[in-house]
């Protein structure tokens, strides 16, 4: 050992329960402590806002209406929503049979779809309901379905809550 260096005496610090004299413990903090919401408004005049208040229903800075997050593409969404599959008690979009939603700047809506099966008893008359429920949408100047076959439709498309419906979760 060097001249330089010094030896060090360590203390180990005292278990929880022991009182250390001339130090007194910090209070516990109580929930009872915590001002109620009147008293909050009462200090400062009004209440604290949550930091996440209005930030979910906040919608994007900058997104044209037809882009999603836009007013005029979530309509879209929320009319297909409304739509039910008449053999499935699960409406098309959570069913998986939406494949796309494009709307212009001009307004203009077209959709592509598929059905369950090609054989499907409402074939003939879901894509012109669709155009037609879409088209009454407050915004959309003109709408058109386009049914595809590729990818054919399977029970993986659907979403959670549809699968929660029909008892596959």
């Amino acid at each position: 050992m060097s001249e330089t260096s010094e030896k060090k005496e360590y203390v180990a610090a005292p278990p929880p329960t022991e009182q250390v004299i001339g130090v007194d413990k910090p209070p516990r903090a109580r929930v009872s402590d915590i001002p109620s919401p009147t008293e909050e408004s009462e200090e400062n005049g009004e209440r604290k806002k949550d930091y996440l208040d209005g930030f979910l229903a906040k919608a994007p800075e900058g997104i044209s209406a037809g882009e999603p997050g836009g007013p005029l593409y979530e309509a879209v969404i929320e009319a297909l929503k409304d739509i039910y599959d008449p053999e499935i008690p699960v409406n098309i979009y959570d069913l998986g049979l939406i494949y796309g939603v494009d709307v212009t700047d001009d307004a203009d809506v077209a959709i592509t779809m598929t059905l369950t099966t090609p054989h499907c008893p409402v074939a003939e008359t879901m894509p012109g309901e669709i155009e037609l429920r879409i088209g009454n949408i407050p915004g959309v100047r003109d709408a058109q379905v386009n049914v595809t076959w590729d990818p054919p439709w399977d029970p993986a498309k659907m979403s959670d809550e549809a699968r929660l419906e029909l008892g596959m979760l």
